[in-house]
Formats: C-alpha cells, sequence, structure tokens
C-alpha cells in the first residue's frame, strides 16, 4: 500500500477531507497541520505574537522550528508521496528534502496573490495545482507548469438535511472584514429587501480590530459577526431559500469552497458569475449573477419562485463530480498516470 504525507494549515475541514479521500482511493495516510502567522497560533503563542513588536522575527523563528519538525516527521513516516495544501509555513529547502525521497504535489487552494511565500515553490516540486485558472495561466507564462484543480465539496459534511424547515429567506456564509465588495453587496441587498429575514455569519467588524467599530457596527440582527463551522453551515444552509455566494474581490476564474459546498447541501445558490462557474452550472442549476441589479433579480426569483428541482440539480452534479474524491484522483492520475 502506498503513502502519503498531507501537509497544510490547519483551516476549516480541508485536511481531514482530503485525507479520507486518499483512504478511499487506498493509501495510507499521515497528516500534519499548521496554523498561520505562527504556530501553533493559539493560547499564550497568540498572545505573545499580538504583543510583539518584531513580528517578522517571530514568524522567521517559527517557520524554522516548523522546518525541523516536518523534516523529521517526513523521515519518520517515509511517505512514498507528499501532498501539501497552500505550503506557506514551509520553507523550499524543506521542499527539496522531500523530493530527494518522495513524490511531491503543491496544491495551491488559494491565490497566488494572498500566498506570496509559497509563490516560488513551484520550483521545488514535482507537481503544482492551482484552484484558479488565471493562477495557472500566470504559472505558465513565467514558462512553469501547473495545472488547474478546482476546490470541492466534503459530501461528508454538507448534504441534504430533509424535512429541514425554510426560516431564513437570503443567508450569506464568509467573512466580510477583508472585502469590501462582499460589504457593499450584502449592504445593497439588506436595503432592497428590508422585508426579509436576512442572516450573515462571518467576521464583518471583529472586536480586536478595534472596540469603538465593533460596538457601532451596523445590522447587529442581521451580521452575526462570529465565524460557523461545518456543521453548523450546512443546517444554516438547508435553513435558507436563498444562498448567497460572492467571491473575494482577488478571484477571477475558478470557484471558491463555497459554490461547491452550498451546492452540496441541496440548497438554492445565487452566486457571482466567472467563466468557470458558467460553465459548470449551464442549464440554471445556480442563479448566476453579473452586477447587482441582476443580483437582486435572482434573489427575487429564489423568493417567489420554487428553485427546489435546480438546486437537487446542482447538488447531484456537485456529489457526483465534485467530490475531494475525484479531486484526490485526478492528483494522483496527474502525478502517477493512474487514480491508484
Amino acid at each position: 500500500m502506498r503513502s502519503v504525507l498531507i501537509i497544510g494549515p490547519n483551516y476549516y475541514n480541508f485536511l481531514p477531507a482530503v485525507a479520507e479521500a486518499f483512504r478511499t482511493l487506498g493509501w495510507k495516510t499521515a497528516v500534519e497541520g499548521y496554523d498561520m502567522p505562527v504556530h501553533p497560533y493559539s493560547g499564550l503563542m497568540r498572545v505573545r505574537y499580538k504583543l510583539r513588536r518584531d513580528r517578522q522575527r517571530m514568524q522567521q523563528e517559527s517557520r524554522a522550528a516548523y522546518r525541523a519538525y516536518i523534516e523529521e516527521r517526513f523521515d519518520a513516516v517515509r511517505p512514498d508521496f507528499v501532498f501539501v495544501l497552500n505550503g506557506d509555513m514551509l520553507e523550499s529547502a524543506t521542499l527539496d528534502h522531500f523530493c530527494s525521497k518522495a513524490q511531491v504535489a503543491l496544491w495551491m487552494f488559494d491565490s497566488r496573490t494572498r500566498l506570496p511565500m509559497a509563490v516560488g515553490h513551484v520550483d521545488h516540486v514535482d507537481t503544482l495545482f492551482c484552484f484558479e485558472q488565471a493562477d495557472v495561466r500566470w504559472y505558465q507564462a513565467q514558462g512553469k507548469q501547473a495545472f488547474f484543480l478546482p476546490q470541492a465539496c466534503d459530501t461528508a459534511k454538507y448534504y441534504p438535511i430533509e424535512g429541514c424547515r425554510k426560516d431564513i429567506d437570503i443567508l450569506f456564509v464568509g467573512n466580510l472584514f477583508y472585502s469590501p465588495r462582499r460589504k457593499q453587496l450584502m449592504n445593497a441587498v439588506i436595503d432592497r429587501f428590508p422585508d426579509r429575514r436576512i442572516v450573515v455569519y462571518g467576521w464583518y467588524q471583529p472586536w480586536f480590530k478595534g472596540i469603538g467599530a465593533w460596538l457601532r457596527r451596523p445590522h447587529k440582527e442581521i451580521f452575526k459577526n462570529v465565524n460557523v463551522s461545518s456543521e453548523q453551515a450546512n443546517v444554516l444552509y438547508n435553513r435558507a431559500r436563498v444562498v448567497l455566494n460572492i467571491h473575494q474581490e482577488h478571484q477571477q476564474d475558478g470557484a471558491n469552497p463555497r459554490v461547491f459546498e452550498i451546492c452540496g447541501a441541496g440548497a438554492w445558490q445565487v452566486c457571482d458569475r466567472n467563466p468557470y462557474i458558467a460553465s459548470l452550472f449551464p442549464d440554471g442549476e445556480l442563479g448566476l449573477y453579473g452586477d447587482e441589479q441582476e443580483l437582486f433579480a435572482r434573489i427575487a426569483e429564489g423568493l417567489s419562485c420554487d428553485r427546489s428541482e435546480a438546486a437537487h440539480r446542482a447538488c447531484e452534479l456537485v456529489r457526483t463530480e465534485h467530490s475531494f474524491e475525484k479531486r484526490m484522483a485526478e492528483v494522483v492520475r496527474t502525478v502517477y498516470g493512474s487514480s491508484r
């Protein structure tokens, strides 16, 4: 049995989902997660980082410590394959160490513009995957080989809940604090549909970014200003008549994970249009919009018409074609020429 060492950030459910996909494909798996900007980023370490004046040096110290740990872990596991997600905690020399004894692939499941520490890793891995087609084209323009690998749905976490009552009219789940576009559109939706029950989960104005702004944040009954787990998000998606998906500014020609997760939950999704997403759902499975007025129209349609049949088609498509097992099978085929 071939073995894989999976390394990536402790971000929601991605590491467990990737590991389970490899196990389903017949691989022996080991998983190592890391935190950013320093590891571990919890408890006393978080307080020390917040109070530290020279944070860059602390990050360098953390990366050096993680390098020593992960190289020792690699030598102990002795995997046939190392699959790295993002890799922004890893140093190029560590990837070279992996490559000397195993096949190594890197999946950048965030935009290269948000992962400056990982952009140069392409020269230190055997295979590079990007979740954005725009990033694939960028690497190819630099004379590098890159493959498109979209994000996916963890079908164990996102699924339809039979008999769930639709008591939310319009729902959005995602971080708004770092996205002016998301803030602007959500406030426009609130103004356009004042009589509807609208609920927003995710950081809108974190308290640690300023107590005054946190206290003065608008629409406190709508913007819950907290993050939710995958399990909680699945329940929320099932409760909503319309689930909004607004990509962040840096995303151009790919799909964020919520494209697949909302569909996997069986919810009706209203999502901003780009060429890749339009190609996935050509028959009205999603309510796609290009501007604010089109967004309002798609929401109004979802509130006035029964979109359950379209949502069901999207759910079946995602669960069949866009699971983590499908993605990891594609990884193995690309690297080894076979899915097992």
